[in-house]
């Protein structure tokens, strides 16, 4: 065996195991925990999961103690929730004030909050006292933030549905709803202002689910496909995610700011669903989940903003078995409430009870591997005889 034959062994070997080191090593992204079920496991048993996963943020609807105190010392970093019915009380700058003593003070030593999401998808409730209540609010909480000198390490946002956008396609063309513009234009402003960024829950699977002949399956799963091509800036876009990230820039851009960032609060694919839920399947899940998580390792920027990576929590940490709505809303997440995957995606996560299991898997891979690398050793020995 010459010496060329040898490295050309050693890179194949190399190559067939890349995928599994990158299996290993997990993934740097952030995720959505929700808390609808009544099946999901304790907190403390959620931190070694989440250490395992090498999950670097979280996303909460609430500010749920008992996570917050799970967490400290951990690293990770939290964005906590106000609920949607609490912002016309949180106008009101002394209840602004109390809630940030209660929710984000006591940990906030411990535990690296690092961002209040004053309210979820406040726009679709169609109520016209959420709506007002919307901006006042993040401003009282923004101002109470300063009053208690933690706007430095805090900062205000609130996360939108993609239904705030009237016009998507192509994405120099997004705008936004002709009658939200009277309260976003502001909110983009209170934006600029704290340098905050604008929060958008973004899901491909809901337009496919709503147009599966017209829409390629292929190109809302980051599948290869031919793709579009922006006639305005002739940018090539192979993936739906990334046109509408930058349509939100462009609905962004045109009331006047260029100055705020964009962050997908929530993208996910569910393994299940209804009969006229197209494309709800474990495989497409998969497909979604595991081709978005290479884009956010890989650091990708959208085709507008190359050099920006995309900041992405996916939507969900687990399946939560409460969540009202059609089937696929309580089968988004990654794994089962028992710790076992809903499929794979490269990720070696694992509970407390499955400690055991994993340690054994590692330690078989470390075996194999010092046996592969003494074969290879020998075999290179023989050939300079």
């Amino acid at each position: 065996m010459t010496t060329s034959s040898f490295f050309l062994a050693l890179l194949l070997l190399s190559l067939a195991f890349s995928d599994l080191f990158v299996q290993i090593r997990g993934f740097n992204f952030g995720i959505n925990y929700g808390q609808v079920g009544d099946n999901l496991p304790s907190p403390s048993d959620v931190v070694v999961l989440i250490k395992s996963l090498k999950v670097s943020k979280i996303k909460l609807y609430d500010s749920n103690p008992d996570i917050l105190s799970a967490f400290a010392n951990s690293g990770v970093e939290f964005i906590v929730g106000t609920k949607n019915e609490d912002l016309p009380s949180l106008r009101d700058p002394s209840n602004a004030q109390r809630w940030i003593q209660q929710h984000v003070q006591p940990y906030i030593s411990q535990t690296k909050i690092t961002c209040i999401a004053v309210g979820n998808e406040v726009f679709d409730y169609n109520n016209p006292q959420l709506t007002t209540s919307l901006l006042p609010a993040m401003q009282s909480m923004y101002n109470a933030l300063v009053s208690l000198g933690l706007a430095q390490k805090v900062t205000v946002t609130s996360a939108h549905s993609y239904n705030v956008i009237a016009s998507s396609f192509p994405p120099s063309s997004g705008a936004f709803k002709q009658d939200l513009i009277q309260y976003i234009q502001p909110i983009l402003n209170f934006h600029a202002q704290i340098k905050s960024p604008f929060l958008i829950n973004a899901y491909p699977f809901f337009a496919y689910k709503g147009n599966p002949n017209q829409i390629s399956l292929n190109y809302v799963l980051f599948q290869p496909n031919s793709g579009s091509i922006d006639p305005v800036t002739n940018l090539h876009y192979d993936n739906m995610l990334f046109a509408q990230i930058d349509a939100v820039y462009a609905a962004i851009k045109r009331l006047g700011h260029t100055d705020i960032e964009v962050k997908i609060s929530e993208t996910g694919w569910p393994s299940k669903g209804g009969p006229d839920e197209f494309g709800a399947t474990p495989q497409n899940a998969e497909i979604y989940n595991s081709n978005l998580l290479k884009k956010i390792e890989q650091k990708q920027g959208t085709p507008a903003r190359p050099s920006v990576p995309v900041d992405v929590f996916v939507f969900a940490l687990f399946n939560e078995n409460l969540k009202p709505g059609p089937l696929s809303e309580r089968n988004f997440g990654l794994y089962y409430p028992d710790g076992n995957p809903v499929y794979n995606i490269g990720l070696e996560g694992y509970l407390p009870e499955m400690t055991g299991e994993f340690e054994s898997k590692s330690n078989v891979l470390s075996i194999n591997f010092v046996c592969i690398f003494a074969f290879l050793l020998f075999t290179w020995e023989l050939s300079r005889h």
